[in-house]
């Protein structure tokens, strides 16, 4: 071998050893580019998505079964929400064995399998990481009950409470739970409350005790060595608590979740995960950001701090509706919505990357909520404008199961419709003591609803939607399954469908979507969303009327719409003109 052949040899071999000898990363318009930003990721909730079995109950073999579907429909990520063994409590969340799959959904095979299929069609596999908290019924928690003097006692977070003068007990702080009532519950064994920040089957766990932190980042390394590409960490900023958890002031009882996030030691929590686990392999990590404010989102996702990559923020997705329990839905304007993600896009920096989203398994469909489905023409074209939104706007987009068929919120009218815990408990909270009229509230309810992202996907327009060959799913199918499903909108050239297909070809091909500066262009609008994304020479424009009547609208500061690439009307043609006549919901995508 040559002298020089050798010097190369060694060269390589160094580059590929020592990280900090690989040439820098070239930055797109001064960012740093990821796979992860650059990604379509599209959430499964497993009990709804396929019933493999007959028995009702979505589960693992039924995801692999649809992965053609996925495949073909454009996303590249698929992020699966919890598929843990499970007694349900809240529907997964509450995690009796991180390493064990849940029975209804199949066996630790099937999740081989779904994620060799995902593997083999070049796609990538998130899950869901709940660890703020596990289930009542975990081997760590049953210890932990057992006695004061148990190695596991401090694994959770135990307090005495108060005795008052006449021997009645109370919690030791006035902590409300996200699932109404008190956050603390009396636990008799011990005779000392433990917290919960949701149900009293979820115990939340004591992450200042590195035994804890410990074990959480065992399980990480036991599913990213399987091959998985990250997770979703479910509330993950309230894993530190507040110092010395003091009485909520009556101000901060008006919005909990802020006082509950960001605690003390998160940044320090969350940068010995990066160090211990996540920096030693190449994922995604999304942190679902509960109670954090715009201001606070690059304290978590500044890429110099070696913590997420990126959260979710719920400016959006909450706009008029609260972010803690049952809330009604309440008025929203255009020009509000844009102020969310003008504030997003001059606030963060190109060290920061945002979330794009409006729907997910804990909030009501998004056409039901931010379209207008009183009539399937309208609830068509705006299914489609507000997919062109999300896909072409800052940051990585995440669609909910169903959302690339335009699938509407449930009819639900009684209680005994619902299945979700924080509606049956709200409704013990609020109903059976007086303080609402059952109507008035289950009608309230009925748009809101995490139950209406949960019931099952409508396949077909066989019985049940295809989602299950039994007769009885766990959540009942929308009766609108027939003419809403994916059979039919794969045939039609002009369905929601078809569109959001193309919408994720143009975005696959086009930078600009994902690494381009975004400028809004008329913020003050009140019927019409107009922006450009500029990536160097590219520009595109984007105009959304978002309003079920016809608009004209005039281009602001000399604004000439170019060449029309995609709109959500077959018809549309107009292009090279400063005015345009929109139909009701019309969204359209211009090459300037």
């Amino acid at each position: 071998m040559s002298w020089s052949l050798h010097l190369r040899t060694a060269v390589a071999a160094a580059l590929l050893t020592c990280p900090a000898l690989l040439p820098a990363q070239q930055l797109i318009n001064g960012y740093e580019p990821k796979w992860w930003k650059e990604a379509v990721v599209y959430q499964v909730y497993p009990r709804s998505f396929k019933d493999n079995n007959g028995d009702g109950i979505g589960d693992l073999p039924g995801i692999t079964s649809k992965l053609d579907y996925l495949q073909k429909l454009g996303v590249n990520v698929i992020w699966l929400s919890p598929h843990f063994d499970s007694p349900n409590a809240d529907n997964g969340y509450d995690i009796r064995d991180y390493e064990k799959v849940m029975t209804e959904f199949g066996t630790m095979a099937d999740f081989d399998s779904l994620l060799a299929g995902v593997k083999q069609r070049k796609m990538r596999l998130i899950i869901d990481l709940v660890v703020n908290h596990t289930s009542d019924e975990n081997k760590w928690f049953v210890e932990s009950r057992s006695s004061k003097t148990n190695p596991y006692r401090d694994f959770y977070i135990w307090r005495p409470g108060h005795t008052l003068p006449d021997g009645t007990r109370t919690p030791p702080n006035n902590y409300p739970s996200y699932f109404s009532g008190s956050a603390w519950t009396l636990d008799p064994k011990t005779n000392e409350y433990y917290l919960h920040y949701f149900a009293a089957k979820q115990p939340d766990l004591n992450w200042a005790n590195p035994k804890v932190r410990h074990e959480v980042y065992d399980i990480m390394r036991f599913w990213l060595d399987k091959g998985i590409s990250g997770f979703r960490m479910d509330v993950i900023p309230l894993i530190s608590k507040p110092t010395g958890m003091p009485d909520l002031t009556a101000e901060q009882l008006k919005a909990p979740p802020n006082a509950y996030a960001n605690g003390p030691h998160l940044a320090e929590y969350l940068q010995e995960m990066n160090r211990e686990v996540l920096s030693k392999y190449d994922d995604m990590s999304v942190g679902e950001a509960t109670g954090t404010t715009l201001a606070q989102t690059n304290a978590l996702v500044d890429d110099r701090r070696h913590e997420l990559n990126m959260i979710f923020n719920f400016d959006a997705i909450k706009l008029g509706r609260g972010d803690f329990g049952p809330s009604s839905l309440g008025a929203w304007s255009l020009p509000d919505l844009k102020a969310i993600y003008d504030a997003h896009a001059t606030v963060l920096t190109k060290h920061d990357w945002d979330t794009v989203f409006l729907s997910n398994h804990d909030n009501p469909r998004v056409v039901s909520t931010f379209g207008d489905d009183s009539t399937d023409a309208l609830r068509t074209a705006s299914a489609k404008l507000l997919e062109t939104m999300i896909l072409t706007l800052r940051g990585t987009p995440f669609l909910y199961e169903g959302d690339e068929l335009g699938m509407t919120n449930y009819p639900f009218k009684k209680l005994s419709d619902y299945d979700d815990i924080a509606i049956k408990n709200a409704y013990k909270a609020e109903v059976e003591t007086g303080k609402i009229s059952a109507e008035a509230f289950l009608a309230s309810q009925a748009k809101t609803t995490r139950d209406n992202a949960r019931t099952p996907m409508q396949w077909d327009s066989s019985p049940e939607g295809g989602f299950t060959t039994g007769n009885h799913p766990w959540l009942a199918v929308n009766p609108n399954y027939k003419t809403i499903n994916a059979a039919a909108e794969d045939s039609d050239p002009n369905s929601v469908l078809n569109y959001v297909r193309a919408l994720l070809k143009l975005r696959s091909g086009t930078k600009a979507f994902v690494y381009g500066d975004y400028h809004d262009l008329d913020p003050k609008d009140a019927h019409v969303y107009a922006y450009t994304r500029e990536l160097g020479p590219e520009k595109y424009l984007v105009v959304e009327n978002f309003t079920s009547s016809p608009v004209t609208y005039t281009l602001p500061g000399g604004v000439k719409a170019s060449t029309l690439l995609l709109s959500d009307y077959a018809n549309s043609k107009e292009a090279n003109t400063s005015t345009l006549r929109l139909a009701p919901w019309e969204s359209r995508i211009y090459k300037q």
